[in-house]
């Protein structure tokens, strides 16, 4: 299946642990594909997949990822050194925090890329160093993140399957469907009609200070994976001894938080300008592709956007190809276009400020046909 070639890299090895769970062949005279599935799309995809692998798309260049780790540790230096160089008043306090909230979020994307197997070759290199970067950079579980994440691009935006999407209906309501059955039913958990305005103070500056801080350690800790959890620990003992030597418990607080609501904000609308947009709805079983570009949508490219967003801006690529080593994207973009044109899909590219405006209109538009729904008598 194109899901299981697009998860993973060393396919001769997990075939070995897939024997003992066949059951079987399919019969000759049986379908390969099932009837949801548009056979013709499914045929050229495995074709573009082989293009992309004959020209050497999928392997990383080192370098480039060795540029954004040592960018990544210099800032992460640099955030103490100026609070101990310039002392701890506001300015260097403001400028140290705006570092330190760079280094956070660009080990995020690098964590993002080592917990897809696209930074070395060999799979194990590419999950020890997601532990360092993971647990001990930013503080959270890499195995934490890999059972929800994987998760999510298997079934991207379809309710009960991917997590990202487990906000609705609780805290808003999502997609357009979503939104008229809960107003039907008459569910009210929030006033949905003003999520577009609460949006702001809610999930953005609080989803990692709250949430995935509770979520990161719960998890580690029920499914036993101790490993995290000792490097986890090490990055709280760094953070609290080397800021601790600087400020005071009130301050280090401060800062503590302040820098993990900076963090949170960045990664949420970046992360959500994809695919909050997009088609939100129960999983219909179809194919690879469409399953992909159905929920995910791309934001122009240019170097500022690249860095910003960590090649996130090229979400619909990541999707298809979530092994694919980020700087090779804007090299099959193209050629996932012509695919789409051919068979009348819809890939989508906007400004990166539009994308983020969607988020907003988005959550608005739902709002109003819940409350449309739910005034209906």
């Amino acid at each position: 299946q194109d899901a299981f070639v697009a998860f993973h890299v060393d396919k001769v090895l997990v075939s070995k642990y897939l024997k003992s769970l066949q059951i079987g062949e399919l019969a000759p005279d049986q379908p390969s594909i099932e009837p949801t599935k548009n056979k013709t799309l499914v045929k050229d995809f495995r074709e573009l997949r082989a293009t992309v692998e004959k020209m050497g798309l999928l392997k990383p260049n080192q370098l480039f990822f060795f540029l954004l780790l040592a960018h990544i540790l210099l800032l992460d230096t640099a955030a103490w050194l100026i609070l101990f160089y310039f002392g701890t008043s506001l300015i260097p306090f403001i400028v140290s925090l705006a570092v330190l909230t760079i280094s956070q979020v660009q080990a995020s994307w690098l964590q993002h890329d080592l917990g897809h197997l696209s930074v070395f070759r060999k799979t194990k290199w590419n999950h020890l160093l997601h532990k360092f970067v993971m647990c001990h950079l930013i503080g959270a579980s890499a195995k934490w993140w890999t059972l929800l994440h994987s998760r999510h691009h298997a079934k991207p935006n379809c309710f009960r399957k991917d997590p990202d999407i487990d906000m609705h209906p609780f805290l808003f309501t999502l997609g357009k469907k979503f939104s008229v059955e809960l107003g039907i039913k008459k569910k009210k958990y929030m006033p949905y009609n003003h999520q577009h305005k609460y949006f702001f103070i809610t999930l953005p500056p609080l989803l990692f200070p709250t949430y995935f801080h509770c979520h990161t350690f719960y998890i580690a800790y029920t499914k036993r994976y101790w490993g995290d959890l000792a490097w986890m620990l090490t990055f709280y003992i760094r953070f609290f001894f080397t800021y601790g030597s600087l400020l005071e418990i009130k301050s280090l607080l401060a800062y503590y938080f302040i820098f993990r609501m900076m963090e949170s904000s960045w990664f949420v609308w970046v992360s959500q300008m994809n695919h909050i947009p997009m088609d939100i709805y129960y999983d219909n079983n179809l194919d690879w592709v469409s399953t992909q570009l159905q929920a995910t949508c791309n934001v122009e490219h240019s170097r500022f956007n690249d860095w910003f967003t960590g090649h996130l801006n090229f979400q619909i690529e990541h999707h298809l190809f979530p092994t694919m080593p980020r700087h090779n994207y804007w090299k099959v973009a193209p050629l996932v276009k012509s695919l789409c044109a051919k068979h009348g899909l819809e890939y989508q590219c906007k400004p990166l400020l539009t994308a983020f405006a969607d988020i907003v209109h988005s959550l608005k538009n739902s709002g109003e046909l819940w409350l449309d729904a739910y005034l209906h008598k």
